[in-house]
């Protein structure tokens, strides 16, 4: 009896044993499985993943080398500073700095890029100067235009307002812009004293209004050959930054009654000599410097005089002066560009 208890007995842990051990079995399998089965679809997602790669990057490689990857962050780093640059060229246009499609008076769009535009620099009581002008070198209407269109000469009478704002005087000039359509009427005070001021603001606001290769100051007494100036300005059309015109330096009177009196005399030394500038009857200077005016204009300083001033404005930058005989209106000979009538 008690040998066939013993015997059950261990039949029964040998059953639990191996129930055990099935059960063991099992879960491994199944554990095995489903290590096996998440490898597989990682390894189905790295190959979907490096052909996706290949399609779109183009390499047709399996992995990206460590060069290829370096090139890869480069490329972003340039990526990032044309993405700036771009940003800067955006703020510059809208400063104005770089070239625009020029405007003519009316607003139409001009598809030739000027050669020159000339400011005449005029003021209130001079309109038979204007009209001899007109007739002389710089006609009017489809004259006017012509010259425009085949030359690519653009000129204006550049004017300010009178102190007493829409008077006979502002009325008058008004009235004269409307049958010429010629006139650049700038928003300051039209006033002797303003000269240089006036000769900067025609400056900013020409580069402003049209993209042309040269700007010119002149002044409403003198005569311009047209043709002269332009076959001279096609000459320096290799000189981003020039500043052309009859050269010359003169005393700096500290006297308060003299004509030519600078209040500012003290700023130029003991000897009282200005620097080098081009005379004032006129002068011209390149599109990138009336850029740099238009930009520059609320700190730019002026002179007692507008040549002296547009001077000063050069004396410290990288530009190119020209002294050119041929704009020394005083003396006219041939092939001269200007002269004083």
């Amino acid at each position: 009896m008690h040998s066939k208890g013993s015997n059950s007995m261990v039949s029964n842990m040998i059953f639990r044993t191996r129930i055990s051990s099935l059960l063991i079995s099992m879960f491994a399998t199944i554990a095995s499985l489903y290590v096996a089965g998440r490898l597989w679809q990682d390894a189905e997602n790295r190959v979907y993943l490096i052909k996706e790669l290949d399609r779109i990057t183009g390499l047709g490689q399996a992995a990206i080398s460590v060069d290829d990857t370096l090139k890869i962050i480069a490329c972003r780093e340039q990526q990032k500073k044309l993405s700036a640059l771009e940003m800067d060229l955006a703020a510059a246009r809208r400063e104005g700095f770089t070239s625009k499609r020029s405007l003519d008076t009316d607003g139409a769009i001009s598809k030739r890029r000027p050669l020159a535009v000339i400011g005449v620099l005029t003021r209130f009581g001079r309109k038979n100067n204007r009209d001899a002008i007109r007739k002389a070198w710089m006609g009017s209407g489809a004259t006017l235009k012509k010259m425009e269109n085949e030359k690519g000469i653009v000129s204006r009478f550049v004017i300010g307002r009178s102190a007493n704002r829409g008077d006979s005087l502002d009325r008058s000039i008004d009235d004269e812009n409307r049958q010429t359509n010629d006139f650049m009427i700038l928003d300051q005070l039209e006033a002797p004293g303003e000269l240089p001021e006036k000769a900067k603001m025609f400056f900013a606001l020409a580069a402003d209004r049209w993209d042309a290769e040269f700007y010119a100051k002149v002044n409403d007494d003198v005569y311009v050959n047209i043709d002269a100036l332009g076959a001279t300005l096609a000459s320096h059309l290799d000189k981003p930054r020039v500043y052309i015109g009859c050269m010359k330096s003169g005393e700096v009177f500290s006297g308060p009654n003299h004509k030519w009196y600078e209040p500012d005399w003290w700023k130029f030394g003991d000897k009282k000599s200005y620097f080098r500038y081009a005379s004032g009857e006129m002068f011209v200077i390149s599109g990138a410097l009336a850029k740099f005016i238009s930009i520059n204009r609320s700190f730019m300083r002026t002179y007692a005089h507008d040549d002296v001033s547009a001077g000063s404005w050069f004396i410290g930058l990288d530009v190119k002066h020209v002294d050119e005989g041929k704009f020394c209106c005083s003396s006219w000979s041939t092939g001269a560009i200007c002269s004083g009538v």
